[in-house]
């Protein structure tokens, strides 16, 4: 291979590293979402002295809010870690004690199918918060919401589909080869 194209290989391949200040971003926003859930579950907290705006409506919507909250965080945690040690650099934990156990086998498939069903995740709690809230919302407004997570499943379930089917037909192929 001439060295101008082994050159160009590598200067492509180098250029994964382009990502790793978008995972740093990520971490920020991380910070910025469990500031987020600080200043909610302090409003939580403090409602709780106040009889007079005190719900279990309230709090459970306040709760459900904190726990989207931290299934966004989550859903940050998967794709940083999982993002880049799929697609910039491998992290060296394999004695690690809290190396997640999903990590060991993670590739860009796994990613898409952890990363869908943390979204229906989240749709839901935000599904079941409009629910829960329905007096106050428009019919019409209901009506997307739930049309919009049902598409969320469905293209969940077809992701999964279409990476078993890959997965197989992968597996096939190396069966065929040796």
């Amino acid at each position: 291979m001439s060295l101008p194209i082994k050159n160009l290989e590598s200067f492509i391949f180098a250029s994964r590293w382009i990502q790793a200040p978008l995972y740093i971003g990520l971490i920020v926003a991380q910070v910025v979402y469990c500031w987020l859930f600080m200043v909610e579950l302090s409003h939580l907290v403090s409602s709780v002295f106040d009889a007079a705006h005190f719900s279990e409506t309230a709090v459970m919507l306040v709760v459900l809010g904190l726990i989207d909250v931290v299934m966004i965080a989550n859903l940050l945690v998967m794709v940083i870690v999982g993002g880049y040690e799929t697609f910039v650099s491998r992290l060296d934990l394999e004695d690690h004690p809290d190396q997640p156990e999903w990590l060991s086998h993670v590739n860009a498939g796994v990613l898409k199918i952890k990363l869908s069903t943390a979204i229906i995740g989240i749709s839901s709690i935000h599904l079941l918060k409009s629910f829960i809230n329905a007096a106050n919302l428009s019919e019409h407004t209901l009506m997307w919401q739930v049309i919009i997570h049902v598409v969320f499943l469905f293209s969940a379930l077809a992701m999964a589909m279409v990476d078993k089917t890959m997965t197989q037909t992968l597996a096939l192929q190396h069966q065929k080869n040796h």
